[in-house]
């Protein structure tokens, strides 16, 4: 089905363009199961050619599918359980694929696969802090960094417990942050830190901004992805998430931010001149300022929280009960700015004094519509995006943003350490977690705020390389800092 430009419902003075509406794919009809796979190489690294051969290939292929699935070396008793189940599977199905389909399923049902335990040692008296294993600290750096299970070098070096050690601790994360996988780790942490896996759930009106479409949301993902991971890649200061000059666009992003010359599909990255100065660091890129709208409008409450939040750390107070926040235009009212509406609506005394924390910094950002394009009018009338913040500070859109969050560098990179932190162990922070945070921070700003100094100091951190004997210890107890990582 697709949507042609005479579709009903349509607005005068709106471009339209045909939209696909629903794909339906059937098939295949009578396929057949597949032989040669990726998945199958992973597991069958070794394939018997008679019948003698099969227990030595089973038990090479089990001994592999272990050590992967449980993190750690396999064991003799791992491996002569696991033999059960492949013979009773290759007894029951009648074939060699059949008896390693029962060892999966087997180790897949495992609690070492479901399960990140780590064992508390038997000798530390309940309520110390001890250092974790090397191989655990090789599945929390794993999960960290790649949201996957540890690698043969990373469980190599945890079994010779040489890990910990700082000189190689640190080629390990280079490694790991240089290797492929570690894209991982930053489409899942600007996912949870930025909330740009919230693009996946905006869906503006299509009346009113036809030309925003699935590709245009993708570009608008992989824009941060790439951004941010040149700051990792690179090793830069974090500080250039807000002022760095380049971007990465395609044809596509280039065309809604304005940027000539560029064709194609692939992302190249582009220096960003003075004409582009509004789109420089994470303040002018079109996933944020879009997942901070409203689906017909922006939203200066949501993007000042937002902006409060992801720079300072800081989270306003939600509204009082009861209190009236439609802020929809009545029937046959004429049409006016959506600042002059939010003012209107302040006339109740409660209301202003909260609002006046956040909402200035929401109107500086007022000059990108709802799906992040430039304008310079609302209504007919020109957008007014002044505004002062609750400490006198004077704002006059973007860059004026973009100054206040570098003149408290400080600040914005102890929220970085934060969201770091909080990533890498799995669980929120307190009071408590505090002097940890201020700790890792200026250590990191001896280095310009390196992406690598505010890593590091998260990774040596005890918080990440220790833990705490529970008072009512017995035995072995789930890892409190296993990462949570949300899959897309």
């Amino acid at each position: 089905f697709v949507r042609t430009m005479n579709s009903p419902g349509a607005i005068a003075g709106y471009t339209f363009y045909p939209h696909v509406g629903q794909v339906f794919i059937e098939g295949p009809f009578n396929g057949e199961p597949a032989t040669h796979t990726q998945s199958r190489k992973k597991v069958f690294e070794c394939y018997p050619e008679t019948l003698a051969e099969e227990d030595g290939c089973a038990r090479k292929i089990i001994s592999t599918l272990v050590t992967k699935a449980f993190r750690r070396p396999s064991k003799d008793t791992d491996v002569a359980a696991m033999m059960e189940f492949f013979h009773a599977g290759r007894k029951e199905g009648g074939s060699f694929d059949q008896g390693i389909e029962a060892v999966v399923q087997r180790v897949l049902a495992d609690p070492e696969f479901i399960y990140r335990s780590e064992v508390e040692p038997a000798s530390v008296t309940p309520g110390t802090p001890y250092r974790i294993s090397d191989l655990e600290l090789a599945s929390r750096l794993s999960f960290f960094l790649w949201s996957s299970i540890p690698d043969e070098e990373l469980i190599k070096l945890g079994a010779e417990n040489k890990l910990h050690e700082p000189d190689v601790l640190r080629k390990q994360v280079d490694r790991m942050i240089a290797d492929p996988r570690s894209e991982a780790f930053v489409e899942n942490f600007t996912g949870q830190w930025l909330n740009v896996r919230g693009m996946k759930a905006s869906e503006p009106v299509v009346d009113l901004f036809p030309d925003f479409d699935s590709t245009l949301r993708d570009a608008y993902r992989r824009e941060i992805d790439l951004f941010f991971g040149s700051i990792i890649h690179e090793d830069r200061s974090i500080l250039d998430l807000l002022t760095a000059d380049y971007t990465f666009v395609n044809e596509r992003l280039a065309k809604a931010y304005g940027i000539p010359d560029i064709y194609g599909s692939r992302f190249r990255r582009v220096k960003l001149g003075p004409e582009f100065d509004v789109r420089r660091g994470l303040l002018g890129k079109g996933a944020l300022l879009t997942v901070t709208s409203d689906a017909a409008r922006t939203s200066p409450v949501k993007r000042g929280k937002w902006f409060l939040e992801t720079f300072f750390g800081v989270s306003p107070p939600s509204p009082p009960p009861n209190v009236n926040t439609n802020i929809t235009p009545k029937p046959g009212e004429a049409p006016k700015t959506l600042r002059a509406t939010m003012e209107a609506h302040h006339r109740n005394p409660n209301c202003a004094a909260c609002h006046s924390i956040f909402e200035p910094m929401g109107f500086a950002m007022e000059n990108f519509d709802a799906v992040g394009k430039w304008r310079t009018e609302e209504a007919g009338m020109p957008i007014d995006v002044t505004g002062m913040t609750s400490d006198g500070t004077p704002l006059d859109g973007i860059p004026s943003l973009r100054e206040l969050v570098v003149g408290k560098s400080d600040l914005f990179a102890e929220v970085v350490a934060e969201k770091l932190l909080t990533y890498a162990i799995g669980r929120g922070l307190d009071y408590q977690d505090k002097p940890l945070v201020r700790s890792i921070t200026r250590k990191a700003a001896k280095d310009d705020y390196r992406f690598s100094s505010l890593l590091m100091g998260v990774i040596d951190s005890p918080a990440f390389a220790m833990n705490m004997k529970s008072a009512a210890s017995a035995g072995s107890t789930v890892s409190k800092a296993a990462t949570t990582v949300s899959k897309e």
